[in-house]
């Protein structure tokens, strides 16, 4: 028995799925403007220094993608038509996937806001056959969400996020055991995980160039030539995977960032961002039910150099107003050595979950702050088109500059 097939006797036993949602930002803004289906879409912002959170395949087509330029795309699409990210939707939707999937399987292991892995190897006595179970989530996501997917089945989640590749978009793709070498290793080097442009440009130097070539590569020409990622790739290349489902992914921090259209001087402006961002990171860790200890104030200046600024809370909040008064402070700090601001960001982390119950008071304190802020997020509930937000922000200058480019990392 090869190497590679002992790998996959190993795992012969489990069935994992991977489920990736196509185009999910544009299939998303679909849903929520029927007006868009059937054009060509690209969601970012319309700015010099903006890039693409997701295209319709359309756009795909003529060689749009994620992380590129919105200049490039224009470029690559002038017909498509540029929407501003509703983030606030993406991750209505994304907690509505994830809690179908957990009723298929508790093994659900989310990976990001649009794709999750599931261990489905108990579920089969109850639901059927890998591919009845796989087809039957693509059909519950269209039917109750409205929403396309495509969903991998293989033997370990390096197997079955290449199935879910392969079947994009809205298909389905199972590779069994006994197939894994030959889907596998048919396809190009550059198509494993772990393999980007770098590195495939050394394996092709060499004459490595599909993955049937690296999986005959003897281990030890790999690591001499990768380090230590070259024993890694040689088992991907045998569909060698023993990483099992974590389900209990704990969010270590949560953030917001600007990049602005033209670099900043204005020490007011920046601190109306300051409180926008805190509004959007407050109002995050109220949908996840967390509250943070510290807070991070992030600038990248003209000159790329970047500086992180960070504080404790006195007590655990998701108050956006207890946010901001932290980080401008810091801001304040920090005055004296600004120059140019090209990037802002806000961060919070030592999460933990929010059990504290809130009501009104009569005196004017802090302790209003929570309850003001649940109000809010009821009302943005319900009017997805009129986030509440403070009187200050209204009247900033923030509301006059140029197209920005919002990005939300979640770590």
């Amino acid at each position: 028995m090869t190497e590679g097939n002992h790998g996959n006797a190993h795992r012969r036993q489990s069935v994992i799925m991977h489920v990736d949602m196509d185009a999910f930002f544009v299939s998303v803004e679909i849903l929520h403007d029927p007006s868009l289906a059937g054009r060509p879409v690209i969601v970012g912002h319309d700015s010099m220094r903006s890039v693409v959170l997701s295209a319709s395949y359309d756009c795909r087509a003529v060689g749009v993608r994620s992380a590129m330029p919105v200049s490039r795309a224009k470029q690559l699409a002038p017909h498509a038509l540029i929407v501003e990210p509703k983030h606030w939707l993406y991750a209505e939707a994304s907690e509505q996937v994830m809690a179908l999937l957990r009723e298929i399987t508790p093994l659900v292991e989310q990976v990001s806001v649009d794709e999750a892995f599931l261990d489905v190897t108990g579920s089969m006595r109850r639901l059927g056959r890998p591919r009845e179970i796989g087809q039957r989530i693509r059909d519950e996501i269209q039917h109750r969400l409205n929403l396309p997917s495509s969903v991998g089945i293989g033997p370990n989640k390096f197997v079955a996020k290449m199935a879910s590749t392969h079947a994009k978009p809205n298909g389905l793709l199972e590779v069994p055991p006994r197939d894994v070498v030959a889907f596998l290793q048919k396809k190009p080097v550059r198509a494993l995980w772990g393999v980007g442009p770098k590195t495939a440009e050394t394996l092709e130097r060499v004459g490595i160039k599909t993955v049937e070539d690296l999986a005959h590569t003897p281990r030890a020409t790999l690591t001499k030539l990768l380090g230590s990622s070259g024993a890694h790739l040689h088992d991907l290349s045998w569909g060698i995977d023993h990483r099992t489902i974590q389900t209990g992914r704990e969010e270590k921090s949560i953030g917001a960032e600007e990049t602005f259209a033209k670099d900043v001087w204005d020490f007011d402006f920046l601190e109306a961002e300051v409180l926008k961002l805190s509004y959007k990171v407050a109002r995050r860790l109220r949908n996840a039910s967390l509250v943070a200890r510290g807070v991070t104030l992030k600038l990248k200046y003209a000159d790329f150099v970047t500086v992180s600024r960070s504080v404790t809370l006195g007590s655990a909040s998701n108050s956006a107003t207890v946010f901001a008064q932290a980080i401008n402070q810091l801001l304040i700090n920090e005055r004296s050595k600004m120059r140019a601001v090209r990037l802002i960001g806000v961060r919070c982390d030592h999460l933990s979950d929010d059990s504290g119950e809130r009501q009104f008071t009569f005196e004017r304190s802090d302790s209003n702050w929570p309850a003001i802020d649940a109000v809010a997020d009821a009302i943005a509930q319900k009017f997805s088109d009129a986030v509440p937000l403070p009187a200050t922000l209204l009247k900033s200058p923030a509301k006059a500059q140029s197209p920005r480019l919002p990005q939300d990392p979640l770590t």
